[in-house]
């Protein structure tokens, strides 16, 4: 029999960039233990196609287009979530700009670039946070799940404007798990390392990616990071047996950075 504690049957949870990479992973695999998903993500075919699959497996599911940089779209988010499933206990705010961005220098960043990057990882996650705060506050309770990068860890060069943007979500969360706690919100964070998600493998190069299997025997679980791995540290967060743990980052990189 499984500990209630960890069970996560008719929560409703939120995923942001769920209909794609590791989103996609955590929007199945969470469905699959029972949960209501709505799937955010600014690829509405794939996010609604995602949505398609879970529901023709006996799952509730539902995707909506958002642009979570837009206050308007992060408050239609809440509502569909709140009009079909009637309260939101989990979000995941995982939607972010990475594997488009070109490695390079980071005084050949254009300026734009910096600023969307801020934009979508930044004040995405913070107009996330506010849209469903209300309701999770009102039925007493909430799970926020961030997600920030191994890189905060073990800093690596190039995308200076995504290491930045993941440090700011270590430090958004300690905060926000400070003002929400009250309301018996919980807030945490986990930080990736490089995992071998379908979006990450396609804008890699082939030396990158041999560069990364050298990398491997670096560290103590030595093989392939995937997004599998990163699906129990999420759940656990999103279930009543972390009801007493908030303004956390759990690393999960298969014991490279030591955090």
């Amino acid at each position: 029999m499984t500990d209630e504690r960890f069970d996560l049957n008719n929560r409703t949870i939120i995923v942001t960039g769920g209909g794609s990479g590791i989103g996609k992973t955590y929007s199945t695999v969470l469905a699959s233990a029972g949960a209501n998903v709505v799937i955010a993500d600014i690829a509405g075919n794939e996010g609604q196609a995602v949505a398609d699959d879970i529901s023709s497996n006996v799952r509730r599911a539902v995707a909506i287009t958002t642009d979570i940089s837009s206050e308007d779209d992060t408050a239609a988010m809440a509502e569909m979530a709140m009009s079909t499933f009637g309260r939101i206990d989990g979000l995941i705010n995982n939607a972010s700009l990475m594997s488009t961005l070109e490695r390079k220098p980071w005084h050949e960043i254009d300026i734009t670039e910096w600023d969307r990057v801020m934009e979508v990882n930044l004040k995405g996650m913070f107009l996330c946070c506010r849209a469903v705060y209300r309701h999770m506050k009102e039925q007493g309770k909430g799970k926020i799940v961030n997600i920030s990068s191994g890189r905060v860890w073990k800093v690596t060069a190039e995308r200076l404007h995504y290491t930045a943007s993941k440090a700011g979500v270590i430090g958004f969360t300690r905060t926000l798990a400070r003002e929400v706690g009250d309301d018996n919100i919980c807030v945490n964070a986990i930080s990736p390392g490089f995992t071998e998600s379908e979006t990450q493998m396609a804008t890699s190069t082939p030396e990158y990616l041999e560069s990364r299997k050298v990398a491997y025997q670096k560290r103590s679980l030595k093989r392939a990071q995937l997004p599998d791995d990163l699906v129990g540290a999420v759940m656990f967060l999103c279930s009543d047996a972390s009801d007493f743990i908030t303004g956390q980052t759990i690393n999960i990189d298969g014991g490279d950075a030591m955090h």
